[in-house]
């Protein structure tokens, strides 16, 4: 039976791609030894980490005014990091609180300077997009989650800054899904997970101009100009979740990049919500004109046919629908990997669901 994984993450990744990254563990580029063993300083995985590079500036449209670097720690580390190299004691940052991750980006960045939070969404459960904010000019930057992993809503659009103000995005959860101007954006973070390849690896993409403004020391490990100057080797890197990313970039590059997949994932994310709004017994969270393409919450009509359907889902295959215990319900994560196979076979078993 095939198993059909709409977990939020740890993500799937192309079956080609799990291929190729399972062969590298036994033999990489035919050296017989194990991509897990061999130099980070040899030739191979430097190229690797160049093609990575090279694939991420050409995905996000972006050029030398940018460096690319892959990090540890997560998306999470970026909150502290991000405030830490930006953001002096006497500036103001504004943010945008519209889920769990960016509320947890605002309690980092109080240590570092001030923060505005413009527009929050919280005490409606982060059930929609704050739409009527304003960014006071001076501001040093804005920050956002451009996509919302367990209250299901995204941004549709780019967020509008005052002149001179810097655009900060956690994109960890819709990044490469869909095309963005990379060049509006001053500072982009990014958890590979979802869209990009394993965890263990972070993507920052950064306008190099705006790093050494700041006032304040900068731990070593923590100092993106550290990081630039290095070429993200300032210590050993995780490689192989960086080799696993590119391998996932090239697939992106190859499926006819990100027009492709925003095509692909919005006839998946339509197809879901469009049962979603017919079904009874079925109701979503969110705005509709803030729902994610990529997560995908909604409710059953009662407790007892939410554990119904979640026993019948995984009885049939469907792993990973049960939604964030915040939301409760269902939450259907759909990202570039997934086919729209796994997504009709979803719908089929909401249409025939008897309670």
């Amino acid at each position: 039976m095939k198993i059909h994984n709409f977990s939020a993450g740890p993500a799937i990744l192309p079956k080609t791609v799990l291929e190729e990254a399972a062969q590298a563990v036994l033999d990489f580029n035919h050296r017989g030894l194990s991509i897990l063993e061999v130099s980070h300083r040899g030739k191979d995985i430097i190229a690797v980490v160049d093609e990575a590079e090279a694939l991420v500036k050409e995905l996000l449209g972006v050029g030398d005014e940018y460096e690319v670097l892959f990090l540890s720690g997560g998306a999470s580390t970026q909150f502290l990091t991000v405030p830490m190299n930006l953001l002096n004691d006497d500036e103001t940052a504004a943010y945008l609180n519209t889920g769990v991750w960016a509320d947890k980006a605002i309690e980092q960045a109080v240590f570092y300077g001030k923060v505005d939070v413009v527009g929050s969404s919280k005490e409606s459960n982060y059930t929609f997009i704050p739409k009527d904010y304003k960014v006071a000019p001076g501001t040093k930057y804005l920050h956002y989650t451009t996509n919302n992993t367990v209250y299901g809503t995204q941004f549709h659009h780019i967020p509008e800054v005052p002149e001179g103000t810097l655009l900060v995005a956690d994109m960890s959860s819709d990044i490469f899904s869909r095309p963005v101007d990379g060049n509006k954006f001053d500072f982009i973070y990014a958890g590979a997970q979802k869209n990009m390849g394993p965890a263990g690896v972070t993507l920052v993409v950064v306008r190099k101009s705006i790093l050494g403004t700041v006032k304040r020391h900068i731990p070593t490990m923590l100092d993106y100009r550290v990081h630039v100057k290095n070429d993200s080797m300032y210590n050993t890197p995780p490689v192989y979740p960086i080799y696993v990313s590119m391998l996932t970039l090239r697939w992106i590059k190859a499926m006819g990049g990100l027009a492709a997949m925003e095509r692909r994932n919005k006839e998946k994310a339509e197809m879901l919500y469009a049962e979603v709004d017919r079904n009874p017994i079925f109701k979503g969270t969110t705005a509709k004109e803030d729902r994610s393409w990529m997560n995908a919450t909604f409710l059953a009509d009662s407790p007892e046919n939410e554990a119904a359907f979640l026993a019948y889902c995984k009885a049939n295959g469907v792993d990973g629908l049960a939604g964030h215990r915040s939301v409760g319900g269902f939450r259907a994560s759909m990202y570039n990997a997934m086919g729209i196979d796994s997504v009709k076979f979803l719908v089929e078993l909401m249409q025939n669901f008897k309670p």
